[in-house]
């Protein structure tokens, strides 16, 4: 059981996931009727709708709009969204690997592109930085579920492979196939978690230069900001005081 790291190593900077609600309902949504389509419409019995809707709930999406976006699979209604993964690099050589829900490729993957070009970053041919990536399951804890001995002797337990706590919190990683069952074992412990995903952890990291940030925290907002892109992440770190400087 590895060490732990002060700074989150993949997710954008803290804040960067308080979005207008309205976008990121529509986003879960869209996981959401994605994942019942490709399975049972029942959670339970569909582990990636029960992903989908564990981080809904864990974003205080309404019942109602969860609800509906499962309805809507099981009418066989609404656009049928295909999964696509872009790869690129951002400024200072930072890999970037981008997860898109789309109904038009040609749209997105114009978008994409444009956000790389315009920011200081190029888009590469899928598996260009993805081998820097392992893909693992994620979940993610408050600082107030415990001091970082707690967690990590609760990870072990229940077997996770490892743990990094921080300022803002416990990231602990697993194999993808054991996300389910080490994330139930932790919440028997620990109580509910923030979010429980699939991820893309970084084999090694890159620490920004000063001057490279704002150019990158603009491309990866870019990337966030585009309705069919769901997730950014990324191979970079940033140190407390080059965060500050930003705001």
């Amino acid at each position: 059981m590895a060490g732990h790291s002060k700074f989150k190593n993949i997710m954008h900077r803290k804040g960067a996931q308080d979005k207008k609600r309205s976008a990121m309902f529509s986003k879960l949504s869209r996981e959401i009727t994605v994942a019942a389509k490709m399975g049972a419409p029942d959670p339970d019995m569909n582990p990636r709708l029960r992903l989908a809707v564990n981080n809904a709930k864990s974003l205080s999406m309404p019942k109602d709009n969860i609800q509906r976006a499962i309805d809507k699979a099981s009418a066989n209604e609404g656009d049928d969204y295909e999964e696509i993964r872009y790869e690129g690099y951002g400024p200072g050589g930072v890999a970037l690997i981008v997860e898109a829900l789309t109904d038009n490729r040609n749209r997105t993957a114009t978008n994409v592109r444009t956000a790389f070009a315009k920011n200081g970053g190029n888009l590469g041919a899928t598996g260009a930085v993805s081998h820097g990536f392992e893909r693992k399951g994620m979940i993610e804890y408050p600082e107030s579920a415990g001091d970082e001995e707690k967690v990590l002797e609760a990870a072990i337990e229940a077997g996770a492979d490892d743990v990094e706590s921080g300022e803002d919190g416990h990231t602990i990683w697993t194999d993808m196939e054991a996300l389910h069952e080490v994330a139930g074992n932790l919440e028997k412990v620990l109580g509910e978690p923030e979010s429980v995903k699939l991820a893309w952890k970084p084999n090694l990291t890159v620490d920004v230069a000063e001057g490279d940030a704002p150019t990158l925290f603009k491309l990866v907002d870019a990337l966030e900001d585009d309705d069919d892109v769901q997730t950014v992440w990324g191979n970079y770190t940033v140190s407390d005081e080059i965060a500050e400087t930003l705001g």
